[in-house]
């Protein structure tokens, strides 16, 4: 089951937990503070590269009858999309450059290259998600639609077909964020009466259609004879950039290790208990300096959720000291490379497609999702210094004498 008392779970006393949380809140004011001309600079660098590559890659399908030119061009215009996607769209929807006060990088008027409005997924995913980062009911992005990656949601039958529905999705990511935005948006606007659930109903609409016509009428009408092969260059970086995005996502939200919560324990939490669920919830990619930047930096997946508004290129060195104090407190740090987090996360989708009289470990010891109760016992010994090395014994050192290491 998921957890319902983070504090007994981490092995941490409420005093531990709250000096870890000022602890945390010092890393965020040293990077606000020291923000500048520097990351301004990295910004302004991405963009101009993005567009470049998007420039240069649909320069180039202007030949893309001929196979070369037609590779060429859609590896270019895929690389552009994930990119802008990524690095960019992601990250500066989150407020992450807000604090320049430039009019083109800002929050509230970027919109970028997908099929789903800039403004309703800050509804659903800003708001809805990073509050409520895996807490069972509460987090929508817990279920992708019929997708179950938690025994704490019941079986249904129509789980049978979650392995195809996940290949359905991650061809077609960009249409499955924006329908499982709109239905949040939706929803929430509804309560406030029938005209604003019309006016989201308008604006997804609105933004679905543009960028249906942009990339398969206006782009391929541009190139002339090459249109059909254009169209399907365009069709292919939209899947290459779908598929990327998938894994990333699924890396950063459900390998093991990323654990999930219950209702009752997010509604009594502190902010600084609400650090603690950000560190537990969520996992990085190990990778170097190419690996973070085609992620947009979600490979710092854990420093994303404890801090979504400071700039990307900084969660490289604040993951330095958010590992640091892992080390201090005997937390888990988890971290893993690219295939190994991604098919982990597939194994989940696999395996809880199945109703749980098939499944072998107990829902409280799952790799996917443990709880507390596992702890209980001879090993419940919260805030437990070693006599001999001075060392906090807490949840790392729980978890590896569970697993015998």
């Amino acid at each position: 089951m998921a957890i319902t008392d983070i504090a007994e779970f981490a092995h941490l006393t409420d005093a531990d937990i709250d000096e870890l949380g000022r602890e945390l809140d010092r890393i965020r004011r040293d990077v606000e503070d020291s923000r500048g001309a520097r990351d301004a600079r990295y910004i302004h660098n991405v963009i101009r590269l993005q567009r470049a590559l998007e420039f240069g890659g649909r320069l180039i399908l202007l030949g893309s009858r001929y196979r070369p030119t037609w590779l060429a061009g859609t590896a270019m215009l895929g690389v552009a999309k994930i990119i802008e996607n990524m690095e960019l769209g992601h990250n500066i929807v989150h407020g992450q450059w807000d604090w320049m006060n430039d009019p083109e990088i800002h929050s509230t008027t970027w919109e970028w290259d997908q099929t789903g409005p800039s403004a309703q997924w800050k509804r659903a995913h800003n708001y809805s998600h990073h509050t409520y980062t895996n807490v069972v009911g509460m987090d929508e992005d817990v279920e992708f639609g019929i997708i179950r990656i938690t025994r704490d949601v019941p079986w249904r039958p129509v789980n049978l077909v979650q392995p195809l529905a996940n290949v359905v999705l991650a061809l077609a990511f960009e249409w499955g964020i924006a329908l499982h935005d709109w239905h949040i948006t939706r929803e929430a606007e509804a309560l406030r009466g029938e005209e604003h659930r019309r006016e989201v109903d308008r604006e997804f609409a609105r933004k679905a259609t543009r960028q249906v016509v942009k990339d398969f009428v206006i782009f391929p009408a541009l190139t002339g004879p090459a249109w059909r092969t254009t169209l399907t260059a365009n069709l292919a970086a939209n899947v290459i950039r779908n598929v990327w995005a998938h894994a990333v996502i699924f890396c950063g939200h459900f390998p093991d290790g990323a654990e999930k919560f219950t209702i009752e324990e997010q509604k009594r939490e502190t902010k600084p208990q609400w650090y603690l669920r950000q560190m537990l919830g969520s996992a990085n990619i190990s990778g170097g300096r190419v690996t973070d930047f085609m992620t947009g930096n979600l490979s710092f997946q854990i420093e994303h959720h404890l801090f979504p508004d400071l700039p990307s290129n900084r969660l490289r060195e604040v993951s330095v000291r958010v590992q640091e104090l892992c080390d201090k407190y005997d937390l888990p740090y988890t971290t893993g490379p690219f295939a190994r987090q991604y098919l982990q996360s597939l194994r989940t989708v696999l395996k809880l497609s199945l109703p749980d009289r098939y499944l072998r470990a107990t829902a409280d010891d799952a790799p996917e999702t443990s709880s507390e109760r596992k702890f209980r016992g001879d090993l419940a010994r919260v805030g437990r210094v070693d006599p001999v090395t001075g060392r906090r014994v807490g949840l790392r050192s729980a978890l590896r004498r569970l697993r015998g290491l």
